[in-house]
């Protein structure tokens, strides 16, 4: 074919041509007779001279330009060079197709396309300098270019939104919410997602105490827990175990029995996710996304669903109160497992997110206690929720009015004027002795109208008078807490000449009428009940209906002593002269002053007008008490207010005791090694007596009630035997044996100068009570009288007293309870003085006293006496017999009684006294069972008789809340006297076990498990908390301890536990302290170092002092401000004074307390006693007056 013939590839066109001819190779179909190869020549060779021309300009502006970034670049960074190392492998190959193209373009037959020429005309035009990728300066430029600017190439949308490159004219918001004004919600929406979020980081496993782990423990199982049946296996045979799952067996079921290799797992022993990680991957974050988000939905779906099932009770059952109230509190649960994690989550400020949650949650409170209180109007505790509730969200005046409001409504019930006087009282902003004490009145006063039946709007509710006595005993402690003990007395001595001593005729009528029948004779300046002289209210009454009173003869008063001079050293500082006469007045002063007719004395002789007390201070709080046991227990209340020990299951306690406590004692008793079996003889409530009002670490200024005080005492009770029942003078003469025993022992651990003399006095004073003919044949008032003996050293008296005690006994001694208490209580004596252990013999091969005399005890034989030492075995084979069957005999027996009182509802005559006193009976069989064979025997007695009782105790219990009828609240008494019984004998084997550990070889975990037993059933008991407290202390592991008390604590609203946790801890820091010292004896450490006790103390006193009861307590308040100026955090417990004054404004101890520790404000705090109208026996004026002399 000639040159017209055209190749498929023009390019190659002059190659084919070169070639040998062959025609038979050739194909003619793909030739195109239409291609000049001339014209694509010189197409190709233009494009290559334009092409290199590009490329020479190129490289010298990218040398510039280099150069620039490696001054500013001169030290890279590692991210840097991972990123150039990264791209390596792509710059290399890059060049290496760069290279293979320009070797395949450097032929001739490169072809050229049209858009190879647009490229050639957009070359041949003007270049501009290529920009910089960063900022830099143009001096440092070596050669700058025409146009030195920088390229951004992170576009801003600002500029295209507001048009402007100023960046204060750009608005800066956050966004909260989804919503947008304008739109209906219901069909138009706005997404204000943002598609440029950053990925999560990946987040490791949680810890114990991540948020998650404690939100998953706080949580519920959503579905119960089953064993997992496996595949082919018999299902009943399963039920029996849980098997054991295979998981890495498992796993490579599910990969089909073999790990897949690779070149990080060659030999395929990685798993999945160290493979990825060797391979620099990340595992998945979905999965533990999904698995936080099911068990976040799962958690919220429990709560949900519990919300749901709230509502659908409530919706059935409006009426049911009860289920309000633990809607309102499961609040609380509520917010803890939802509030708590989402603060937790956000991190930053904690403390305002917990406010705002806890507010949340009380506004949500408040709207469910609204809807309780307005489906149930007439209900007194959803009323007292709701008044709790706003406590914390409203202003202090309008919850004033609010609890006006409220009381006018309900103004006969007793609970709700108690709640009432409290918030009244410990209202700081409003608060004056005055107003308060006038409240006081103004509630006795209503509650008597509505006994009385003058208030006709309002029926009185049962158990008034009980709610009446608890209030009017309330307010006296309120007056002797603010140191206006004459007003507290008076109105007590007003209230017994007035229940005692009533005229026949005014008996008909209401208390307000009787009460202006007795203020003529209250203003008459006639002797009143414990004075000398005094006749009584019905005795003035007759006489001046005959015609005018007698006066009697005026006793031959003894010369009275010169008083000691109150300043004893004037070099002493201002402020302690002032406590110690403030403390010395309060001791001499509690009794209210009375002009002397037969001296010619007057009201005006009087020096301080606040000693004396007028009939309007004491009238509204006279009430009426129609019981014996009322009155009996109105006598008991003033004898504990003087400061004598009574019985509490007599006196029942005041129903607020966290109010009334301020001593010390009631956390130290228990403490004397000397008495180990007996020191529950005479415990301690933890109330200080009239006239006793010091510092909190103060002591007393005599160990009774002054000379004043005992005259009126004797004078009191030989007024009073005349008119009480045989029964109630039994009662009374016992708290006054037991009186003169309790001064000696005090006599005996603190002036010891004073014994002698106090030790007459009493011995004086209990025989002259023995001398009675009603407390002749009283075994209780010998009992008292032995001890007093044995207390004083006198053993051989003492046994001599317990021998003629037990002669006047006849047959069957074990049926008899108080022969078997006073025997128990010579046998813990004999045993405490002899150290008798299990199985002890004397010297000389004979039994112990203890085993003699519980020995003969059980023969039941009165012509043996108990002192006789001659015990066979047989003898005591027989007596264990004896003790087992009255024993069991007893316990059937108190069972029967109170399965008639549950079904006849006899109330208490139902079951006698006898049988529910057990400890007499049952401590003397443990102490025998313990002499004669061991302590487990003794512990087994203990816990047959404990069983039986505490199953009996919670039997009424619910017996008594399920019916509030009178007949079953008559059950209040024994259901009190059983759990009294009760923690007696828990006391007494807590004792002998403690006892036993002493003197021997015995496992800790015996007595530990019964202290927590019991202490779970009786947190309020302070003997048993006493001795946890020193048993636990003796061994240095503290985390079994801090575990129970939390959990008593949590399960119990009582301040007693609480305290004790503090002391259990302040104990523990001062072994440590010490243990720190005595590491090095040649330095005195200045500072101990920190070890975390401090920090725990701190925090036990902040979740004490939350709570309901604890935020009224005295006693935890003043503990809490000594600990911290102990500690050196003097700004700190100042400031923790004038927040306890918010809580207990009224206490007089609190302020006393301010000025020994912070005598520098002795002025302000005066002041601030002025103004709320506390007692102020010593004015600053009268104090430089007696010290300028």
């Amino acid at each position: 074919m000639p040159d017209n013939n055209m190749a498929l590839f023009p390019a190659f066109a002059q190659v084919s041509n070169d070639k040998v001819d062959d025609s038979s190779n050739e194909l003619n179909w793909l030739n195109n007779k239409s291609f000049q190869t001339s014209d694509a020549l010189s197409l190709h060779s233009r494009f290559l001279d334009n092409k290199s021309d590009a490329l020479d300009r190129k490289d010298s502006s990218n040398r510039i330009f280099s150069e620039i970034q490696e001054d500013e670049d001169s030290v890279p960074s590692r991210k840097k060079k991972k990123k150039h190392e990264k791209h390596g492998k792509k710059k290399k190959k890059h060049k290496e197709k760069s290279k293979r193209y320009t070797d395949s373009s450097g032929s001739d037959s490169e072809p050229i396309f049209p858009s190879d020429l647009t490229r050639k005309q957009e070359a041949d035009r003007p270049q501009v300098a290529p920009l910089a990728s960063s900022f830099s300066w143009l001096d440092d430029l070596q050669s700058p270019t025409a146009q030195p600017f920088c390229v951004d190439s992170k576009a801003d949308p600002a500029n295209w939104t507001y048009k402007s490159l100023y960046r204060g004219q750009v608005a800066r918001y956050k966004r909260k919410g989804r919503s947008s004004l304008g739109l209906d919600p219901c069909r138009q929406e706005v997404s204000w997602e943002d598609s440029s979020k950053k990925k999560d980081k990946k987040k490791g496993a949680d810890r114990y105490f991540s948020t998650g782990c404690r939100q998953l423990l706080r949580s519920e199982l959503p579905l119960p827990v089953v064993p997992r049946v496996l595949e082919g296996s018999d299902v009943a045979s399963a039920s029996l175990f849980l098997p054991l799952g295979d998981t890495e067996r498992e796993n490579k079921g599910k990969t089909g029995g073999c790990v897949q290799t690779s070149s990080v797992n060659p030999l395929g022993v990685y798993d999945s996710t160290t493979a990825l990680w060797l391979q620099g991957k990340g595992k998945l974050e979905q999965t533990d996304r999904h698995d936080n988000k099911v068990e976040t939905g799962q958690e919220a779906g429990l709560m949900v669903g519990q919300t749901e099932e709230f509502n659908r009770q409530l919706r059935e059952q409006p009426a049911d109160t009860q289920l309000w109230l633990k809607f309102i509190r499961y609040q609380d649960e509520l917010s803890a497992s939802v509030f708590g994690v989402e603060e937790e989550q956000r991190g930053t400020d904690l403390s305002e997110r917990r406010k705002s949650s806890y507010k949340a949650v009380l506004e949500k409170k408040l709207s469910i206690a609204d809807r309780a209180v307005a489906t149930n109007p007439s209900c007194i505790a959803l009323q007292l929720e709701r008044l709790r509730i706003c406590q914390e969200l409203w202003e202090p005046s309008l919850l004033a009015k609010e609890w006006k409001k409220l009381v006018f409504l309900h103004p006969n019930s007793g609970p709700l004027w108690r709640e009432y006087l409290l918030f009244t009282q410990s209202y700081f902003s409003n608060f004056s002795v005055s107003k308060v004490n006038s409240a006081y009145g103004k509630c006795l006063s209503t509650l008597s109208a509505v006994r009385d039946g003058s208030m006709v709007s309002h029926p009185a509710l049962p158990g008034i008078e009980e709610d009446m006595l608890d209030i009017f005993t309330q307010q006296c402690h309120f007056l002797r807490q603010c140191g206006h003990s004459e007003k507290a007395f008076c109105i007590f001595q007003a209230m017994i000449e007035f229940t005692f001593y009533k005229p026949d005729s005014v008996r008909g009528l209401t208390t307000k009428q009787q009460a202006e029948f007795f203020e003529p004779f209250w203003d008459s300046g006639e002797a009143r009940v414990g004075e000398w002289g005094a006749r009584g209210w019905k005795a003035w009454m007759v006489q001046q209906e005959r015609g005018g009173w007698v006066q009697p003869c005026p006793e031959e008063e003894e010369e009275e002593e010169d008083e000691e001079e109150e300043v004893k050293d004037r070099k002493q500082p201002r402020w302690t002269v002032w406590l110690d006469v403030e403390t010395s007045r309060e001791a001499a002063h509690w009794l209210p002053w009375r002009p002397d007719k037969a001296k010619g004395q007057s009201e005006e002789d009087c020096d301080d007008p606040e000693r004396q007390v007028l009939f309007d201070d004491i009238g509204p709080s006279l009430i009426c008490l129609s019981s014996s046991e009322l009155q009996l227990r109105l006598l008991l209340n003033f004898l504990s207010f003087l400061g004598l020990p009574v019985d509490s299951m007599l006196s029942a306690g005041p129903c607020q005791p966290g109010l009334v406590l301020e001593d010390l004692s009631l956390l130290t008793q228990g403490n004397d090694p000397r008495r180990p079996l007996t020191f529950h003889s005479l415990p301690s409530h933890g109330v200080n007596s009239v006239g006793h009002m010091t510092t909190l670490q103060g002591t007393r200024k005599c160990a009774g009630l002054g000379k004043q005080g005992e005259k009126f005492v004797t004078n009191m009770f030989n007024m009073l035997q005349p008119v009480l029942p045989v029964q109630h003078r039994a009662v009374l003469s016992l708290s006054r044996m037991q009186y003169e025993k309790l001064k000696v022992l005090r006599c005996m651990h603190s002036n010891k100068k004073r014994l002698r003399s106090q030790s007459k006095s009493s011995k004086r004073i209990a025989k002259s009570l023995l001398k009675e003919p009603d407390n002749r044949s009283s075994l209780p008032m010998w009992r008292e009288f032995a001890h007093l003996e044995w207390i004083l050293g006198n053993l051989e008296e003492a046994r001599k007293v317990f021998s003629t005690a037990t002669a006047l006994v006849g047959n069957k001694r074990l049926c008899n309870p108080t022969l078997c208490e006073l025997c128990l209580l010579w046998a813990q004596l004999e045993v405490e003085d002899g150290a008798s252990g299990p199985g002890g013999v004397l010297s000389d091969g004979a039994p112990p006293p203890a085993v003699c005399l519980l020995t003969i005890l059980a023969e039941g034989n009165s012509s043996s006496p108990l002192s006789s030492q001659s015990v066979t075995p047989v003898a005591i084979l027989k007596a264990r017999k004896s003790y087992e069957q009255t024993l069991t005999a007893s316990l059937s027996a108190l069972d029967e009684d109170v399965c008639n009182l549950q079904a006849n509802s006899r109330g208490q005559d139902g079951v006698r006294e006898e049988k529910l006193s057990l400890k007499g009976l049952v401590g003397c069989y443990a102490l025998f069972q313990y002499l004669t064979m061991g302590i487990q025997a003794a512990s087994t007695v203990y816990i047959q008789a404990r069983e039986r009782m505490d199953g009996l105790h919670q039997t009424l219990t619910s017996d008594n809340l399920s019916h509030n009828d009178a007949h079953h609240s008559s059950s209040q008494l024994i259901v009190s006297r059983l759990a009294t019984e009760c923690q007696t004998l828990a006391v007494q084997q807590a004792a002998l076990l403690k006892y036993h550990m002493s003197i021997g070889v015995f496992p800790l975990a015996t007595l530990r498990d019964t202290l927590t037993s019991v202490l779970s059933s009786w947190p309020g008991n302070a003997r048993l908390w006493n001795i946890y407290v020193q048993v636990e202390n003796h061994y240095h592991s503290a985390g079994r301890a801090r575990r129970f008390f939390h959990a008593v604590t949590r399960a119990n609203s009582s301040v007693v536990p609480r305290l004790f946790a503090i002391v259990a801890e302040q104990q523990r820091k001062q072994l440590v302290d010490a243990a720190q010292r005595s590491c090095d004896k040649s330095a005195a450490l200045s500072v101990l170092p920190e070890n975390g006790l401090s920090n725990r103390i701190r925090g036990l006193f902040e979740s004490a002092i939350v709570t309901e009861m604890g935020a009224h307590c005295p006693l935890l308040w003043r503990m809490y401000i000594h600990y911290l100026v102990s500690e050196g955090n003097m700004d700190k417990a100042k400031g923790l004074f004038y927040k306890a004054l918010q809580n207990i404004p009224w206490v007089k101890g609190l302020y006393m307390d301010a000025v020994q520790l912070f005598p520098e404000n002795l002025q302000e705090f005066i002041d601030l006693m002025t103004e709320k109208e506390l007692r102020l026996r010593l004015p600053l004026e009268e104090l430089d007056i007696l010290l300028e002399d």
